[in-house]
Protein backbone atom coordinates (compact mmCIF):
# COMPACT_ATOMS: atom_id res chain seq x y z
CA UNK A 1 0.00 0.00 0.00
CA UNK A 2 3.31 2.21 0.71
CA UNK A 3 3.60 2.76 -2.98
CA UNK A 4 0.65 4.19 -3.83
CA UNK A 5 1.15 7.44 -1.27
CA UNK A 6 4.94 7.40 -2.70
CA UNK A 7 3.74 8.40 -5.79
CA UNK A 8 2.41 11.38 -4.54
CA UNK A 9 5.40 12.80 -3.48
CA UNK A 10 6.79 14.37 -6.67
CA UNK A 11 3.13 16.16 -7.70
CA UNK A 12 3.49 19.01 -5.23
CA UNK A 13 3.36 22.18 -7.15
CA UNK A 14 2.03 26.38 -6.14
CA UNK A 15 -1.41 26.40 -7.76
CA UNK A 16 -2.58 25.48 -3.59
CA UNK A 17 -2.01 24.89 -0.50
CA UNK A 18 0.10 21.99 0.60
CA UNK A 19 -2.53 20.41 2.66
CA UNK A 20 -4.98 20.88 -0.07
CA UNK A 21 -2.92 19.01 -2.75
CA UNK A 22 -2.21 16.48 -0.18
CA UNK A 23 -6.19 16.03 0.67
CA UNK A 24 -6.91 15.66 -3.01
CA UNK A 25 -4.09 12.97 -4.04
CA UNK A 26 -5.63 10.54 -0.74
CA UNK A 27 -8.48 11.05 -1.94
CA UNK A 28 -7.87 10.33 -5.37
CA UNK A 29 -6.27 6.82 -3.68
CA UNK A 30 -9.21 6.08 -1.77
CA UNK A 31 -11.26 6.91 -4.84
CA UNK A 32 -9.89 4.53 -7.13
CA UNK A 33 -9.85 1.71 -5.11
CA UNK A 34 -6.75 1.40 -3.64
CA UNK A 35 -8.44 1.67 -0.04
CA UNK A 36 -11.22 0.24 0.27
CA UNK A 37 -14.28 1.06 3.28
CA UNK A 38 -12.43 -0.27 6.50
CA UNK A 39 -8.54 -0.34 5.72
CA UNK A 40 -6.28 2.01 7.91
CA UNK A 41 -4.83 5.27 7.08
CA UNK A 42 -0.88 5.07 7.74
CA UNK A 43 -0.25 7.02 10.64
CA UNK A 44 0.52 11.07 10.84
CA UNK A 45 4.16 10.06 11.15
CA UNK A 46 4.41 7.69 8.48
CA UNK A 47 2.56 10.16 6.29
CA UNK A 48 5.29 12.92 7.21
CA UNK A 49 8.02 10.47 6.28
CA UNK A 50 6.67 8.82 3.12
CA UNK A 51 5.56 12.27 1.40
CA UNK A 52 8.04 14.76 3.17
CA UNK A 53 5.00 17.17 4.33
CA UNK A 54 4.77 18.85 7.81
CA UNK A 55 3.25 16.86 10.41
CA UNK A 56 1.14 20.16 10.17
CA UNK A 57 -0.28 19.77 6.70
CA UNK A 58 -0.66 16.48 7.17
CA UNK A 59 -3.08 16.70 10.05
CA UNK A 60 -5.03 19.25 7.91
CA UNK A 61 -5.18 17.40 4.75
CA UNK A 62 -6.74 14.11 6.82
CA UNK A 63 -9.11 16.49 8.92
CA UNK A 64 -10.44 17.81 5.47
CA UNK A 65 -10.92 14.78 4.22
CA UNK A 66 -12.81 13.20 8.03
CA UNK A 67 -15.20 16.71 7.52
CA UNK A 68 -15.92 15.16 3.66
CA UNK A 69 -16.51 11.90 5.83
CA UNK A 70 -14.44 10.17 3.31
CA UNK A 71 -12.77 9.23 6.09
CA UNK A 72 -13.04 8.61 9.91
CA UNK A 73 -11.19 9.19 13.51
CA UNK A 74 -11.45 7.30 16.44
CA UNK A 75 -9.48 7.68 19.69
CA UNK A 76 -7.10 4.54 20.08
CA UNK A 77 -8.11 3.25 16.98
CA UNK A 78 -6.68 5.90 14.48
CA UNK A 79 -8.08 6.91 11.46
CA UNK A 80 -9.61 4.92 8.87
CA UNK A 81 -11.65 5.16 4.94
CA UNK A 82 -15.07 5.63 5.90
CA UNK A 83 -17.86 2.74 4.86
CA UNK A 84 -19.55 3.20 1.76
CA UNK A 85 -23.17 2.86 1.23
CA UNK A 86 -23.66 -0.20 -1.40
CA UNK A 87 -26.76 0.43 -3.47
CA UNK A 88 -28.16 -1.87 -6.41
CA UNK A 89 -28.09 -0.30 -9.71
CA UNK A 90 -30.73 -2.76 -10.92
CA UNK A 91 -33.28 -2.68 -8.00
CA UNK A 92 -36.36 0.09 -8.10
CA UNK A 93 -35.89 1.44 -4.89
CA UNK A 94 -36.91 4.69 -2.98
CA UNK A 95 -34.27 6.57 -0.69
CA UNK A 96 -36.46 6.16 1.62
CA UNK A 97 -36.91 2.46 1.61
CA UNK A 98 -32.67 1.84 1.01
CA UNK A 99 -32.17 3.88 4.29
CA UNK A 100 -34.42 2.52 6.23
CA UNK A 101 -32.88 -1.21 5.09
CA UNK A 102 -29.63 -0.18 6.64
CA UNK A 103 -31.20 0.97 9.99
CA UNK A 104 -31.53 4.16 9.13
CA UNK A 105 -33.45 7.18 9.60
CA UNK A 106 -34.35 8.83 6.55
CA UNK A 107 -34.96 12.60 6.73
CA UNK A 108 -35.77 15.57 4.07
CA UNK A 109 -34.90 19.20 3.63
CA UNK A 110 -37.28 20.95 0.80
CA UNK A 111 -36.35 23.07 -1.44
CA UNK A 112 -39.75 22.92 -3.55
CA UNK A 113 -42.46 21.53 -3.00
CA UNK A 114 -45.29 22.91 -5.77
CA UNK A 115 -47.70 22.50 -8.67
CA UNK A 116 -45.71 23.80 -11.61
CA UNK A 117 -45.73 23.95 -15.60
CA UNK A 118 -42.89 21.24 -16.93
CA UNK A 119 -40.16 22.60 -18.83
CA UNK A 120 -39.68 21.47 -22.25
CA UNK A 121 -37.61 18.34 -21.34
CA UNK A 122 -39.88 17.24 -18.83
CA UNK A 123 -42.52 16.97 -20.79
CA UNK A 124 -40.78 15.31 -23.31
CA UNK A 125 -39.73 12.57 -20.82
CA UNK A 126 -43.11 12.41 -18.79
CA UNK A 127 -45.13 12.46 -22.32
CA UNK A 128 -47.24 15.40 -21.58
CA UNK A 129 -47.81 18.54 -23.36
CA UNK A 130 -46.01 21.70 -22.03
CA UNK A 131 -49.21 23.47 -20.21
CA UNK A 132 -50.01 20.00 -18.43
CA UNK A 133 -49.55 20.49 -14.52
CA UNK A 134 -47.12 18.58 -13.29
CA UNK A 135 -46.12 18.15 -9.11
CA UNK A 136 -42.69 19.52 -8.31
CA UNK A 137 -40.46 18.10 -5.29
CA UNK A 138 -37.23 19.09 -4.64
CA UNK A 139 -35.10 18.37 -1.63
CA UNK A 140 -31.94 17.14 0.22
CA UNK A 141 -31.96 13.52 1.38
CA UNK A 142 -30.72 12.99 4.94
CA UNK A 143 -30.25 9.64 6.76
CA UNK A 144 -29.39 9.62 10.32
CA UNK A 145 -28.72 13.13 9.88
CA UNK A 146 -26.58 13.17 7.33
CA UNK A 147 -26.94 14.85 4.24
CA UNK A 148 -26.76 12.04 1.24
CA UNK A 149 -28.00 13.41 -2.42
CA UNK A 150 -30.49 16.12 -3.84
CA UNK A 151 -33.40 14.95 -5.36
CA UNK A 152 -35.36 16.72 -8.13
CA UNK A 153 -38.21 14.70 -9.09
CA UNK A 154 -41.60 15.55 -11.15
CA UNK A 155 -44.72 13.82 -11.28
CA UNK A 156 -47.83 14.39 -13.43
CA UNK A 157 -50.54 16.03 -11.39
CA UNK A 158 -52.85 13.35 -13.36
CA UNK A 159 -51.06 10.52 -10.91
CA UNK A 160 -50.19 12.42 -7.79
CA UNK A 161 -53.09 15.46 -7.31
CA UNK A 162 -50.95 17.45 -4.63
CA UNK A 163 -47.40 17.49 -3.67
CA UNK A 164 -48.82 17.72 -0.16
CA UNK A 165 -49.35 13.90 -0.80
CA UNK A 166 -45.82 13.53 -0.29
CA UNK A 167 -44.49 13.22 2.97
CA UNK A 168 -41.35 11.33 3.46
CA UNK A 169 -41.38 9.17 0.52
CA UNK A 170 -42.49 9.68 -3.03
CA UNK A 171 -43.20 5.83 -3.89
CA UNK A 172 -44.68 5.76 -0.46
CA UNK A 173 -47.18 8.23 -1.50
CA UNK A 174 -47.78 6.91 -5.36
CA UNK A 175 -48.34 3.26 -3.51
CA UNK A 176 -51.56 4.86 -1.16
CA UNK A 177 -53.18 6.09 -4.49
CA UNK A 178 -52.36 2.83 -6.44
CA UNK A 179 -50.24 4.61 -9.20
CA UNK A 180 -46.87 2.84 -7.88
CA UNK A 181 -44.05 2.45 -10.29
CA UNK A 182 -43.85 -0.91 -12.03
CA UNK A 183 -40.86 -0.72 -13.87
CA UNK A 184 -37.81 1.98 -14.89
CA UNK A 185 -34.30 3.42 -15.90
CA UNK A 186 -31.67 5.12 -14.60
CA UNK A 187 -28.61 6.38 -16.08
CA UNK A 188 -25.65 7.80 -13.66
CA UNK A 189 -22.56 9.29 -14.50
CA UNK A 190 -19.36 10.75 -12.20
CA UNK A 191 -19.31 14.47 -12.17
CA UNK A 192 -18.45 17.52 -9.49
CA UNK A 193 -19.78 18.95 -7.38
CA UNK A 194 -21.22 22.98 -8.40
CA UNK A 195 -20.99 25.94 -5.14
CA UNK A 196 -24.49 25.36 -4.54
CA UNK A 197 -24.63 21.69 -4.40
CA UNK A 198 -21.78 21.54 -2.45
CA UNK A 199 -23.14 23.61 0.59
CA UNK A 200 -26.36 21.80 0.23
CA UNK A 201 -24.37 18.42 0.84
CA UNK A 202 -22.06 19.48 3.20
CA UNK A 203 -19.32 18.84 1.06
CA UNK A 204 -16.41 20.96 -0.75
CA UNK A 205 -16.99 22.44 -4.19
CA UNK A 206 -15.67 20.45 -6.63
CA UNK A 207 -16.40 16.92 -4.44
CA UNK A 208 -17.12 14.36 -6.68
CA UNK A 209 -20.81 13.65 -7.43
CA UNK A 210 -23.12 10.64 -8.99
CA UNK A 211 -25.74 12.37 -11.02
CA UNK A 212 -28.42 9.89 -11.48
CA UNK A 213 -31.51 9.98 -14.15
CA UNK A 214 -34.16 8.19 -13.00
CA UNK A 215 -37.26 7.41 -15.41
CA UNK A 216 -39.90 5.31 -13.86
CA UNK A 217 -43.23 3.51 -15.24
CA UNK A 218 -46.67 1.58 -15.03
CA UNK A 219 -47.05 -1.92 -15.83
CA UNK A 220 -48.48 -0.68 -19.40
CA UNK A 221 -45.43 1.94 -19.89
CA UNK A 222 -47.37 5.06 -18.59
CA UNK A 223 -44.58 7.69 -17.37
CA UNK A 224 -44.97 8.30 -13.44
CA UNK A 225 -41.77 9.86 -12.62
CA UNK A 226 -38.68 12.09 -13.60
CA UNK A 227 -35.95 12.52 -11.49
CA UNK A 228 -32.38 14.10 -11.32
CA UNK A 229 -30.66 13.63 -8.20
CA UNK A 230 -27.18 14.50 -6.96
CA UNK A 231 -25.23 11.30 -5.09
CA UNK A 232 -22.23 11.93 -2.91
CA UNK A 233 -19.58 10.22 -4.57
CA UNK A 234 -17.99 9.53 -1.14
CA UNK A 235 -20.70 7.74 0.59
CA UNK A 236 -22.55 5.63 -2.19
CA UNK A 237 -21.47 2.58 -4.43
CA UNK A 238 -23.75 1.72 -7.00
CA UNK A 239 -23.31 -2.14 -7.57
CA UNK A 240 -25.06 -4.46 -10.67
CA UNK A 241 -25.24 -8.33 -11.25
CA UNK A 242 -23.79 -9.38 -14.08
CA UNK A 243 -25.00 -12.33 -15.99
CA UNK A 244 -23.32 -14.35 -18.53
CA UNK A 245 -23.89 -13.39 -22.22
CA UNK A 246 -25.71 -16.31 -24.38
CA UNK A 247 -25.49 -15.94 -27.88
Amino acid sequence: MQSAFKKIVSKWDNSSPLYIQLANNLRQIILEGKMTSGDSLPSERMLTEITGASRVTVRKAIGRLIEEGLLLSRQGAGTYVAPSIEQSGEELKSFTDDARDRGEAPASIWLVRSIASPTEEEAKHLRIGGSDPVVRLGRVRLSDGEPLAIEHAVVPVTLLPSPENVDTSLYQALEKIGVLPAKGTQKIRASLATPTEAALLSIHEGSEILRIERHTFLEDGTPVEYTRSAYRGDKYVFVSDLHECVD
